[in-house]
């Protein structure tokens, strides 16, 4: 699913609300997830899960082309743990 997609729903799932005010309210919550992860702060959302950074110490990589060895500097990647009741949802068998 996209972001454009994710407002379309949600505007339409809540029609007492403009589809610029969703769009703002998603750019939101979005935006101060990053900024937070940027601190190096955890994001938590009960039952669906945790947004944290893990960090990729720097290591010998190769050029794929050349096969040259290269230097990889170290950085930091986001990770995210689905939490307890998404994973249960995830392992349901599907309804018919």
């Amino acid at each position: 699913m996209t972001r454009s997609e994710l407002v379309a729903r949600l505007a339409l799932k809540n029609p007492h609300l403009f589809q610029r005010d969703v769009e703002r309210i998603v750019s939101t919550v979005f935006d101060k997830i990053s900024k937070t992860l940027t601190t190096g702060d955890r994001v938590e959302l009960r039952g669906f899960g945790a947004f944290s950074i893990k960090e990729r110490k720097s290591r010998t990589g190769r050029n794929p082309r050349t096969g040259q060895s290269v230097l990889v500097e170290k950085k930091f990647v986001p990770f995210f743990k689905a939490g307890k009741e998404l994973r249960i949802q995830l392992n349901k068998p599907p309804k018919k």
